[in-house]
């Protein structure tokens, strides 16, 4: 599988509509990875939710993502990923205030 990033497209903050799909339609003119999204990733409290994944690779999920300041970040990330034959991102410093979005690292 090549890397893949899902985005919930239920996602929304309090009073907004899901934003998850737009998010997704603006990354897949910046990334070169399949970029698809998904019903809910069940982190209703911290919207909006993305993970990252590939076979072989560690899996990466983020929560409390900004789709309107973020997208570049999410961008820097999956160039990162893309880099990263096992998945595992040491230095995260270049993808800013998503780095503190992190909910998880999953090995292979």
């Amino acid at each position: 599988m090549a890397d893949k990033i899902t985005i919930c497209e239920s996602c929304r903050s309090a009073d907004t509509a899901p934003m998850g799909a737009a998010l997704a339609e603006r990354l897949r003119g910046m990334v070169d990875a399949e970029v698809a999204t998904t019903d809910c990733m069940i982190v209703c409290s911290k919207p909006v939710t993305v993970s990252f994944r590939a076979t072989g690779k560690a899996a990466y999920l983020f929560s409390g993502v900004d789709p309107e300041s973020q997208a570049h970040e999410i961008a820097e990330f999956a160039r990162l990923y893309a880099l990263a034959d096992d998945g595992i991102v040491n230095d995260v410093r270049s993808i800013g205030q998503l780095r503190f979005c992190l909910i998880g690292r999953v090995p292979a």
